[in-house]
């Protein structure tokens, strides 16, 4: 979690397949599976692939449940 510029914690609208990879602790080729099955949303910005922050709490919820 970061911080604003108030020193408020916030968490990012969205963060790169990568860093998606590192907060999960999935890989990155597992992280690529659950975007293309649909468990992942996802967004193309460019040549930027990018995962929202809350599709991924999301996830983890779902995962949670099962």
């Amino acid at each position: 979690m970061r911080t604003a510029s108030t020193g408020q914690p916030f968490d990012p609208l969205s963060v790169r397949i990568p860093d998606a990879a590192r907060l999960t602790g999935l890989s990155r080729t597992r992280v690529y599976a659950l975007m293309k099955s649909g468990d992942l949303e996802f967004i193309k910005v460019g040549g930027s692939t990018l995962i929202p922050f809350d599709s991924l709490r999301a996830f983890i919820e779902r995962q949670r449940g099962a």
